[in-house]
């Protein structure tokens, strides 16, 4: 696969891009011929592929920001969509194939929206013991469908925490906060919450301040609380960045700065959270 800079010379690169590409068709590119010419180096290239969704994760971006990470990331290493769409249907053997072909069908990436086949294939997957399969679906029973998913939200949460998957441990420290499968245990929804942000999950880091900002159930500190949500803010979480930016509005735990307050909202509002949107045409209307 050509995910190295081919030449520093345009001239030379278009040619060797040209030959390749010529080269390809020449064979003509069925199934086999992508494995075997395009993707000599496929697993390597979907396991860095996986440990970029797992960083977007741990830093909380939301779907369709790592969606567009997905595509940039097939169009950086010259991969086409449709053809990897085809070598994952045709290639159901490996689980890692298994759950993309769940992530296009969940996510209408060369094909239609299709949530439930996608559940399907990311059942099928996890049933094989892929843990981005067990992630997704953790993810899909607890902030979508949990009402009928509880047990199963707890039973995956806990076995992908063991993996020590940031999320999965976060997703855990959820479970236990609201009573998600197992019994309500605030202080082990929040010493999970500790581990997740310790392993530098903006999500569990959030938790954190919202457990301290409340304080039911937890300790009450509005200082810690600022602290956790402006870390996060700073480390692009959009909530967080919400969660600031209403701060500096209303002047809780810290000086009233509408200035301030745009600002996070906008850094917010650009990554797509609908909250900080509606807060920027709230005020603008002012």
């Amino acid at each position: 696969m050509p995910h190295k800079q081919l030449n520093s010379d345009d001239n030379n690169s278009n040619k060797l891009q040209s030959f390749n590409k010529v080269n390809i068709k020449e064979i003509e590119p069925t199934i086999e011929n992508i494995t075997e010419y395009i993707f000599k180096d496929f697993n390597n290239v979907i396991n860095e592929l996986i440990n970029l969704i797992l960083k977007r994760l741990n830093e909380g971006k939301n779907e369709e920001i790592i969606k567009k990470n997905v595509i940039d990331f097939f169009n950086i290493h010259m991969i086409i969509l449709k053809e990897i769409y085809d070598w994952f249907l045709n290639n159901q053997n490996n689980s890692n194939s298994i759950f993309f072909l769940g992530y296009f069908n969940y996510h209408g990436i060369e094909t239609n929206i299709n949530k439930k086949k996608a559940m399907q294939l990311y059942q099928k997957a996890a049933d094989l013991g892929n843990s981005m399969a067990r992630l997704y679906l953790t993810n899909i029973y607890i902030y979508e469908n949990c009402i009928s998913n509880c047990d199963k939200a707890f039973k995956l949460s806990e076995k992908l925490a063991e993996e020590g998957i940031p999320n999965a441990i976060n997703n855990l420290g959820y479970c236990y906060h609201w009573g998600f499968g197992t019994s309500t245990n605030y202080q082990k929804a929040f010493e999970l919450y500790q581990k997740a942000a310790d392993l530098g999950n903006m999500y569990g880091l959030y938790n954190i301040g919202w457990c301290y900002s409340i304080g039911a159930g937890f300790e009450f500190n509005e200082q810690k609380a600022l602290e956790s949500f402006q870390k996060a803010a700073n480390s692009g979480y959009d909530a967080a960045q919400c969660k600031l930016a209403f701060m500096y509005e209303n002047g809780d735990v810290i000086e009233k700065d509408m200035d301030k307050a745009i600002y996070w909202y906008k850094k917010s509002a650009e990554q797509g959270y609908e909250c900080s949107q509606h807060k920027l045409k709230k005020i603008s209307k002012e």
